[in-house]
């Protein structure tokens, strides 16, 4: 995700809403009021708090919440920027706080992450909507009994697919297995349709998304982690990422012309206009889609690897941003009463849901079908009959997502053979472990 995500342009978005605030210190009662969700400043100064997230599609809406939110809390200013797309989130934020400009909230994907910035976050374990959090969404930034971060959503990663040329081709169940993959493919290219768009010039999209499955086929993939990092374990070798390098052969084979020199906009737009029936992507999508051709008959289902339906018929699903308080803010108790009024107001609620069309990561907060969408129903499903995946690369080294982007990009450009390609991943761990 883009996040987490999901979604993601190809290149850098910095858009922000900066607004002029008065200093000033609460007192001990705002306080105990920013914890219980109420306005966080009685002192009658004005303090801003500093949002720094990297989700591009919902810029649009977090600014709307804006003008609602201060109309609410007058005593609070909300500064909204945001790095996403192709963009490298992680540099920037780390330039933020290098340069003396910290945020008061930004984005965490937990796990390996919390722990690269764990002295720089709040403990939120005594806020009102921690009780309410689904299991698996409160996971990632949960560490020893306390929780640090506020998940924004699940997101489901898989292919969307385009139901109505599934059905044009005579393709009546989804594919479960690599071969089924194949099969419809084949099925697509005979009435002249381009199975796969892949956008796979983002980085995002292979050394992020992509190489989940990967390490969650493995037989226990925090073991697997572990032994990369003691030395114990190897990606070379490894038979299922050798079954997932299948996988990226075949999408390019049965794909466009050009896969490196493809982004995410122009894969959305070719699949939205169906000239492709099948895309990498996330429930986020939806709202892109709908964007370009309205009420499209649009579907979700796992990256199958291999011939084991077993394995593939589970859906990769993370947490693609957390939100986080910096602990040395001046204004993290007004950081906390936006983050309680996101989750808790009928306005922020209905954002989350019908706006941007998210899983919620709180029971409190319902959504229909129609409010998430074909995707996000998809997606649901899957969380509710238990067949999912976690999404796996919070857990990896700081900055190796690019680096086996660049290495699989090696492999799609023919710059290098299977072998050579689990090497030089195996390299880009070695390299960047602690």
């Amino acid at each position: 995700m883009k996040k987490r995500s999901a979604l993601m342009l190809s290149s850098v978005m910095l858009m922000s809403v900066m607004l002029a605030a008065c200093g000033g210190n609460s007192n001990n009662t705002a306080s105990n009021n920013a914890s219980n969700g109420s306005a966080g400043n009685t002192s009658g100064a004005v303090k801003t708090v500093k949002i720094f997230q990297f989700k591009t599609e919902i810029v649009e809406g977090l600014n709307e919440l804006k003008v609602e939110f201060e109309k609410e809390h007058p005593s609070i200013k909300l500064d909204i920027q945001t790095v996403g797309g192709g963009a490298d989130y992680a540099a920037a934020l780390k330039t933020k706080f290098a340069s003396g400009d910290a945020p008061d909230i930004f984005s965490n994907g937990g796990y390996a992450e919390m722990d690269l910035w764990g002295d720089k976050l709040e403990d939120l374990s005594d806020q009102p909507w921690v009780k309410d959090l689904i299991p698996l969404a409160a996971e990632p930034m949960t560490k020893d009994g306390k929780t640090y971060g506020m998940p924004m959503n699940l997101e489901g990663i898989g292919y969307v697919y385009n139901k109505d040329l599934f059905t044009k081709a005579g393709i009546t169940e989804t594919p479960k297995t690599i071969t089924e993959l194949e099969e419809a493919a084949k099925k697509l290219q005979a009435i002249d349709v381009t199975p796969f768009g892949n956008a796979y010039q983002e980085w995002w999209l292979l050394g992020n998304q992509g190489i989940s499955v990967a390490f969650a086929q493995q037989d226990n993939v925090d073991e697997f982690i572990k032994g990369l990092n003691g030395g114990t374990a190897s990606i070379v070798g490894n038979p299922v990422f050798k079954d997932w390098s299948n996988l990226l052969n075949l999408t390019v084979k049965y794909g466009q012309k050009n896969p490196l020199t493809t982004d995410a906009n122009t894969h959305l737009a070719m699949f939205a206009k169906g000239e492709t029936a099948m895309m990498q992507e996330g429930n986020w999508a939806q709202t892109l889609v709908d964007n370009i051709t309205p009420n499209m008959n649009i579907g979700m289902f796992p990256m199958p690897i291999n011939d084991d339906p077993a394995k593939n018929d589970k859906m990769t699903v993370g947490i693609p941003a957390n939100l986080v308080v910096n602990k040395d803010s001046g204004s993290k108790e007004e950081a906390k009463t936006f983050l309680n009024w996101l989750v808790t107001s009928d306005m922020g609620k209905e954002y989350i849901t019908k706006k941007w069309k998210f899983i919620p990561a709180l029971k409190t907060i319902e959504a229909t079908p129609e409010d998430i969408g074909a995707l996000g129903s998809d997606v649901w499903k899957y969380v509710q009959d238990g067949k999912v995946y976690g999404l796996q690369s919070s857990k990896f080294p700081d900055g190796v997502t690019q680096e086996f982007a660049s290495v699989i990009q090696e492999l799609i450009a023919g710059k290098t053979d299977e072998a050579g390609w689990e090497k030089g991943m195996q390299a880009a761990w070695d390299k960047l472990k602690k």
